[in-house]
């Protein structure tokens, strides 16, 4: 029975883990809008990115990683001594990952996984997850779409580790997250193939501070620009 119920309880943690959106947390911490409320409405580093705050989306994407990394990374130092192995690592990092797509603590409301799946795979397998990474950095640099790297990544994954490695419990978990990821990339697919997806770097339009941070005009008026010398003045009298 402890064999079964521990897996499961340490799959659970990971989901937990999993489930807190750094993109919303962070946005809110630094004063920033809801990262669901502009551009492609994930909440996700790429989509932080966009309201140009890029210290929001650097926190956010190293945070999203973290949380698919420690819980797997955990398992696999201390795991060992509670007989729980490779697979209840995958079953863990599927876990947080499953927990970013549908946070328990947010609605369900999630973004798509890029990172978390990240940090995952490089708690899994960290050459795999370099190999990974690498791959979306070539697109990425070479395309500047945050999506057709992140697909293309998702979909090498499985196969270097099968190629190179072993085709264990490690695969399965790297297949049903490359798969996860293409739905939850399905409107991005159909942007790319119109020629409408946004590109790395874009701001959105709706990616303001949150209320209480706008500056206010000299005269009063909440973001208002001045036109020139708009006072006006009596004229004078010809002769006075």
């Amino acid at each position: 029975m402890q064999e079964q119920l521990l897996p499961l309880l340490a799959a659970i943690c990971g989901y937990l883990v999993g489930s807190l959106s750094f993109a919303v947390i962070i946005s809110r911490f630094m004063g920033l809008s809801d990262p669901r409320s502009y551009g492609s409405g994930n909440p996700g580093a790429t989509n932080v990115l966009r309201s140009g705050n890029k210290k929001a989306a650097i926190l956010t994407l190293v945070f999203d990683a973290l949380k698919g990394y420690v819980p797997v990374l955990l398992v696999a130092l201390y795991g060992a001594r509670f007989g729980l192995g490779e697979g209840t690592a995958a079953l863990v990092g599927l876990g947080a990952f499953l927990g970013h797509l549908w946070p328990v603590f947010f609605r369900f409301e999630g973004g798509k996984g890029v990172a978390t799946a990240a940090g995952v795979i490089l708690a899994l397998n960290p050459v795999l997850g370099l190999a990974t990474l690498a791959t979306w950095v070539i697109m990425a640099y070479f395309f500047r779409y945050s999506s057709l790297a992140s697909l293309t990544a998702a979909a090498f994954a499985p196969f270097y580790q099968m190629l190179i490695w072993d085709t264990g419990p490690i695969v399965g978990v790297l297949i049903l997250m490359a798969l996860l990821l293409v739905w939850r990339h399905l409107e991005n697919i159909k942007k790319l193939l119109n020629g409408t997806e946004s590109k790395l770097g874009h701001k959105a339009a709706g990616a303001v501070p949150a209320e209480g941070t706008s500056k206010k005009h000299p005269h009063g008026h909440v973001g208002a620009k001045p036109h020139g010398h708009s006072h006006h003045h009596p004229s004078k009298k010809k002769g006075s």
